[in-house]
């Protein structure tokens, strides 16, 4: 048997940088805005293969919309899209601290990622199916989903949509192209495909978009799901939300360290872009040309989103035992909100006056669906009717399921 001439030894990646340090990000290599070529829709994915490790942008230094990838959006939909992120922000704001308050057992910020599910959420139909991760009620509200009822469903009151059945967040709209949040991790990425392959083998013009973190990339769900979309041209987005960090563990634990989740395309033989998440205008264009691709039965397009996940993972979650303190604040790709506003107010269409405004008028709207939501109860106050746990199982009640009612009384 022949033996290593030295001991063998297991690497396990690290960040750049833990609690106490200063953040670093000079071992990005990002593309200036304008910089990346659009390829056409109908591109061969091997002929577009750079395009996983480029970097699509938009928006200048200077909020300047440059380059091949400029959507030219008019001003009044750039408007909608800053007042849906802003939105969002006042929306998250409230149930953190309504979560601090014990109003309700957890919930999940998206800050710093609002521009992603609010530009993807006004792009494509209600009609279409989103497959959400629950980083994504940007989408919810650029269509305007009832804030009262997201509400509702957070604190599980009497009047929540969904009668006490998820963990607060796991929102499920089917009118507003809101396919219900699983709480196990990649599987919404299957279920998207095969919506998408349903809609293709009916006839139907209807594509699906779909959502999963750097971290869940490592599910095997996400694998089996990019075989199916390539094999059978699923009309379906498939979007990667790199926002640097899952639960605790940094995105090289899932492969970020030795290729761009992008790439992770290539080898399905399907198209890929790589895009600044933190550019409204660059998440629309590259969104855009994705839907045009998948409605022309061309089949699915793999987006990585490069973003930052500003908030901690979730209520139950303490960023500062893991990551430098300041880093959000270092990231060198900006604030979503802060660069539209900034390109708005470059183009003539915007002030800071009206950023003021937007956002009293946020936390007004979102303060007036807080007081008629808790006016039905909070975690605790009131619930579903118990007779909801016998119901919309089987279209005939089952006799096992008669008796158990008769037990409960209901």
């Amino acid at each position: 048997m022949t033996k290593n001439s030295q001991p063998l030894s297991l690497r396990v990646p690290e960040p750049s940088g833990r609690p106490g340090d200063a953040p670093d990000f000079s071992h990005l290599i990002l593309d200036a805005a304008g910089a990346v070529d659009r390829p056409d829709v109908g591109s061969k994915p091997f002929d577009m293969r750079d395009h996983a490790f480029r970097l699509v942008r938009v928006l200048d230094d200077e909020g300047q919309a440059v380059g091949p990838w400029n959507p030219r959006l008019d001003a009044e939909t750039l408007r909608r899209g800053l007042k849906a992120m802003i939105l969002t922000r006042a929306f998250d704001d409230r149930m953190h601290r309504a979560h601090r308050q014990g109003k309700t057992s957890f919930y999940m910020k998206c800050t710093g990622e609002e521009a992603i599910a609010v530009a993807q959420g006004m792009i494509l139909s209600r009609e279409d199916m989103g497959f959400p991760t629950y980083r994504q009620q940007g989408l919810l509200i650029a269509r305007g989903y009832p804030l009262t009822a997201m509400m509702n469903q957070i604190y599980s009151n009497a009047e929540d949509p969904i009668k006490g059945r998820q963990l607060p967040i796991m929102y499920s709209a089917r009118d507003y192209g809101f396919f219900t949040i699983s709480g196990n991790l990649g599987t919404q990425v299957p279920q998207a495909v095969g919506w998408a392959m349903a809609s293709a083998y009916k006839g139907d013009d209807k594509i699906a978009i779909t959502w999963i973190g750097d971290g869940a990339t490592a599910e095997g769900d996400f694998h089996n799901a990019l075989t199916f979309a390539s094999v059978y041209r699923a009309p379906v987005i498939l979007n990667i939300v790199n926002n640097q960090w899952a639960i605790s563990s940094f995105q090289g634990i899932a492969g970020g360290l030795e290729t761009t989740f992008a790439s992770k395309a290539i080898g399905y033989g399907l198209p890929a872009l790589r895009v600044d998440g933190n550019d409204f205008l660059a998440v629309w264009a590259a969104t855009q040309w994705a839907e045009e691709r998948a409605r022309s039965n061309q089949g699915a397009t793999v987006i990585e989103l490069f973003t930052y996940r500003g908030a901690p993972h979730s209520t139950s979650d303490d960023p500062s035992r893991y990551r430098p303190g300041d880093e959000h604040e270092k990231w060198p790709l900006g604030d979503p909100v802060a660069r539209l506003k900034q390109h708005l107010i470059a183009l003539g269409e915007w002030s800071d006056d009206q950023q003021t405004e937007a956002e009293a008028e946020a936390v007004a709207q979102v303060r007036e669906a807080g007081k008629q939501s808790e006016s039905i109860g909070t975690l605790g106050q009131s619930r579903p009717s118990v007779k909801t746990m016998f119901e919309e199982v089987y279209a005939t009640e089952d006799w096992r399921l008669t008796e158990q009612r008769r037990e409960v009384g209901v």
